[in-house]
């Protein structure tokens, strides 16, 4: 991997020196919450969505789905989301959030007019041309000039005929939820065929239709690899957002690292998030780890064990455990991520890396990575604009004088003052 210029910000990573005690409130879930908005702005009437989170991202999604003529009103926080007429032109700017330029393109496909998707450059290069084959298959017309990438252009005509489409989801789950999302508002349907290697993150395709069927949205997944979705009205439904399961990752770590407690608050007692698998990896990394009505606490352990663990099904996590286990003291193996390496970045090739620069003894592997035990020192870790990259070199930092973490903006991708709010955790004072 190439390195990027260099970058003037580097954060100095904050260090505790005693065990913390901390209880942790955390924004709302970017996957929910881009979920809630599209589905908000392609229902039967207005709705609100409540507790969303407002980052990038999702500030990405509003702003793309205001593009095509949806109402979004900012009420004390929530979004309140009025579904428009979609007859007009217009240009959407995915940035570097997947949930816009896959779930948008599909709904787009619903209105009369051109809309044109580009995002931040490293956006041309994540994948997308499966699903774009998908919705030419579906009655889209999608002009890309062959690339199967970003920039393209969705030319809708007001409907789509839908029906059944065989795709190959191995680069990414949100083809499929994305051609699910808009799929009740086509003439036929949809019928999602899988071929391929697995599907990764199959928690967040669990979202999506447990999501759909809160709107009243006919779902059918009871065959392996095939979702189908019955043509239909979507409901108009408030909805709660959760907290971002995947963003308590370093602080989860904070207790664990240090030895000490942190709660984090409002952890819900079931949820398709895939963060909640959190729960089961650090106790397996010698944490005590306990879910009740405060919230779920993690209290670490004198040393944190290393793991064999396949995250195939909740690839996001890898960064934050990839750290943990270059802080544990025996091996670790994590397996079954090799579609991670399409994400914000390649974050296999990124991890070993950035953990290499700091000491700690790497082997990258085609679907994941082998750590050792090894003495780390400080320096600086890249996070090549990816916010889960951000989240390693953070817990890092709790471990190890001296970490420089570059760009430590790039969080507000799903957290905003993510260096505040971390500050907060570890020293007990904001940045």
């Amino acid at each position: 991997m190439s390195d990027p210029a260099p970058s003037p910000d580097l954060w100095p990573a904050p260090r505790p020196h005693d065990p913390v005690d901390r209880v942790v409130s955390l924004p709302g879930s970017k996957s929910l919450t881009n979920r809630a908005l599209l589905l908000a702005a392609i229902a039967d009437g207005p709705s609100v969505v409540r507790r969303p989170l407002r980052s990038r991202d999702t500030l990405l999604m509003a702003a793309a789905l205001s593009t095509l003529g949806t109402g979004l009103e900012d009420r004390d926080g929530d979004w309140a989301v009025t579904p428009g007429s979609w007859d007009r032109d217009g240009d959407v700017d995915c940035g570097l959030a997947g949930t816009v330029m896959r779930f948008v393109p599909p709904v787009a496909g619903l209105a009369s007019g051109t809309v044109h998707f580009d995002g931040d450059p490293h956006m041309r290069q994540r994948p997308v041309g499966q699903m774009l084959a998908a919705l030419s298959a579906l009655g889209i017309r999608i002009e890309d000039g062959g690339r199967g990438a970003l920039p393209f252009a969705v030319h809708g005509s007001g409907s789509v005929p839908g029906g059944t489409v065989t795709i190959d989801a191995s680069a990414s789950s949100q083809f499929v939820s994305a051609l699910l999302l808009a799929g009740a508002r086509y003439d036929l349907g949809v019928d999602v065929r899988h071929i391929g290697k697995p599907v990764p993150s199959l928690p967040h395709i669990e979202m999506t239709v447990q999501m759909l069927r809160q709107h009243g949205v006919e779902v059918d997944d009871s065959d392996a690899n095939r979702w189908a979705v019955a043509p239909g009205a979507v409901a108009a439904i408030d909805c709660d957002i959760e907290p971002d399961l995947s963003n308590a990752a370093p602080f989860l770590a904070l207790g664990a690292v240090t030895g000490g407690r942190v709660t984090v608050a409002d952890w819900p007692t079931s949820t398709t998030q895939p963060g909640d698998e959190l729960r089961q990896v650090l106790a397996l990394m010698g944490c005590e780890v306990t879910l009740d009505a405060a919230g779920l606490t993690v209290v670490g352990p004198e040393r944190l064990s290393g793991v064999d663990l396949d995250l195939h099904d909740v690839g996001e996590l890898t960064p934050a455990i990839a750290a943990l286990c270059a802080l544990a003291d025996s091996p670790s193996h994590l397996r079954g991520v090799a579609h991670i390496r399409g994400h914000e970045t390649d974050r296999l090739t990124a991890l070993a890396t950035e953990l290499g620069r700091l000491g700690a003894d790497v082997t990258e592997r085609e679907d994941g990575l082998s750590i050792r035990p090894a003495p780390l020192h400080g320096g600086t870790f890249r996070t090549y604009a990816d916010h889960r990259m951000a989240h390693a070199g953070v817990i890092l930092g709790l471990a190890v004088d001296d970490v420089l973490v570059e760009d430590i903006a790039t969080t507000a991708k799903t957290f905003p003052d993510f260096a505040g709010a971390w500050t907060l955790a570890v020293h007990g004072v904001h940045a």
